[in-house]
């Protein structure tokens, strides 16, 4: 029986297009564990922020295994593919390997990003609180967000077309 999680919603902070995006500092998961900050990789924009609620879970699989099918079209576009979930750099190096997944991941175990964003959510009926909604965000060089697709229901992906439009018109 699936469950529908309760969740959690400030949507009055969340980013939209046309704001800057949070700069914040994270781990990231490429391999090994390194320090990323959003402002240092604003060269390699359009960045495609991949926001998921869990590593090894169903969607959250197929959705970073859709990106990675298209990362060559995305790479081609002069974009950045990123995957961002609250779990250790541990777990998403892991994550990456087991789905053999090439582009890096930010660990948001402080939930810095998650906060920033403000796309948290909790599932109340599993107890398990304040994991990123399901939610894509392109920001451009400029540090600009050009792109946002945030979703209530953690069952329903992006669609991975309109994301590449909006890679291809940041680029």
């Amino acid at each position: 029986m699936t469950q529908s999680p309760s969740v959690r919603s400030r949507t009055a902070g969340m980013v939209d297009v046309g704001d800057p995006a949070p700069d914040v500092t994270a781990p990231l998961a490429n391999g090994e564990v390194e320090e990323f900050e959003l402002a240092d990789r604003l060269d390699e924009a359009p960045l495609v922020l991949a926001f998921f609620p869990g590593a090894f879970t169903g969607v959250c699989t197929h959705e970073m295994e859709t990106f990675e099918d298209r990362l060559d079209e995305f790479v081609e576009a002069g974009a950045t593919v990123l995957g961002v979930s609250v779990d250790t750099p541990f777990a998403l190096n892991a994550f990456r390997e087991d789905s053999g997944l090439t582009f890096d991941m930010i660990s948001d175990t402080n939930r810095r990003l998650v906060e920033a964003f403000d796309v948290s959510m909790d599932f109340a009926s599993l107890g398990v609180d304040d994991v990123a909604k399901r939610a894509v965000f392109v920001v451009d060089e400029e540090g600009v967000v050009t792109y946002a697709w945030v979703a209530d229901d953690p069952s329903i992906e992006p669609d991975y077309d309109e994301v590449y439009e909006a890679v291809e018109a940041a680029a």
